[in-house]
């Protein structure tokens, strides 16, 4: 399955930076995948919902490890091309 496009939406969140679509093989999209700041890093969060206990269950998320990484890298690699252009041109 091959990502064919990452949107990013910045926010002004203190840590969520930015929430983002992923289009799979032109024809599949998850939407709400969210750009965290971490303590130690940048990482992405799968879209979830809370359960009655309170507990968060992701809605949608890779099976593997290596999509995964495949995913957290494109994901993070399309927001900080977008926030480059966004602190270059101030918009």
């Amino acid at each position: 399955m091959d990502i064919t496009e990452v949107k990013v939406y910045p926010t002004n969140e203190k840590k969520v930076k930015a929430y983002c679509s992923v289009v799979f093989d032109e024809c599949f999209v998850i939407r709400d995948i969210k750009v965290i700041d971490g303590d130690k890093r940048l990482f992405v969060a799968m879209p979830n919902k809370t359960m009655k206990d309170g507990s968060h269950r992701d809605t949608a998320h890779p099976l593997t490890g290596e999509m995964r990484q495949k995913l957290e890298s494109a994901v993070l690699d399309e927001y900080k091309k977008e926030m480059g252009e966004v602190l270059q041109y101030g918009g």
